[in-house]
């Protein structure tokens, strides 16, 4: 008996342990870009200095854990010498069952799932703003993240800062996954 007992706790941690691997984890990847490689012309910002096609990239998503009520996707460049990183890019209230968003969908070349809003980037405006670090700069980290959110709505609207929906999105999130690609020039 006591050799029974002695071993319900290994064999408990070994059960978590066991939960714990089968949960699949949220992943978060894009056609457009690799963990780590280099962001395309097509994700570099037309204007202040850069030409490039200014097209939000392909992302898809999957493994969102149970409860998610909402996703928030971001673009930050915390290299941005401007003491407080750039804000790329952000979309909140995508639904639930959402699973990605389409090339150019943040640039209004593609629609966004239904309810999604986009909010003010550091360029001045709703939507996404790509790549476009000082010449001579070293390359750019522009870190792409996706937060699964507890709640359905953040209740902002397309004038939120990217600070501001970070920060809503950090007090709600479930799970968060990022890619990241460079660019310089």
């Amino acid at each position: 008996m006591t050799r029974f007992l002695s071993a319900l706790p290994l064999a408990f941690a070994a059960g978590l342990a066991f939960a714990a691997a089968a949960r699949a984890e949220m992943t978060l990847t894009s056609a457009d870009m690799t963990e780590g490689g280099t962001l395309k012309v097509d994700q570099v910002f037309n204007g202040f200095g850069c030409e490039g096609g200014n097209q939000s990239p392909d992302l898809a998503w999957s493994g969102a854990p149970e409860g998610t009520g909402s996703f928030v996707l971001t673009a930050y460049d915390p290299d941005a010498p401007t003491g407080s990183g750039w804000w790329h890019w952000t979309i909140f209230n995508l639904p639930a069952d959402t699973t990605g968003v389409s090339v150019g969908a943040g640039s209004g070349m593609a629609p966004l799932p239904e309810g999604a809003v986009q909010g003010r980037t550091d360029f001045g405006q709703p939507g996404f703003g790509g790549a476009c670090p000082p010449q001579g700069d070293a390359p750019h980290h522009y870190v792409f993240t996706l937060y699964a959110l507890k709640v359905a709505n953040l209740g902002l609207d397309e004038n939120a800062s990217g600070a501001m929906v970070g920060f809503m999105a950090k007090a709600n999130a479930i799970e968060v996954v990022t890619l990241t690609a460079t660019y310089g020039r």
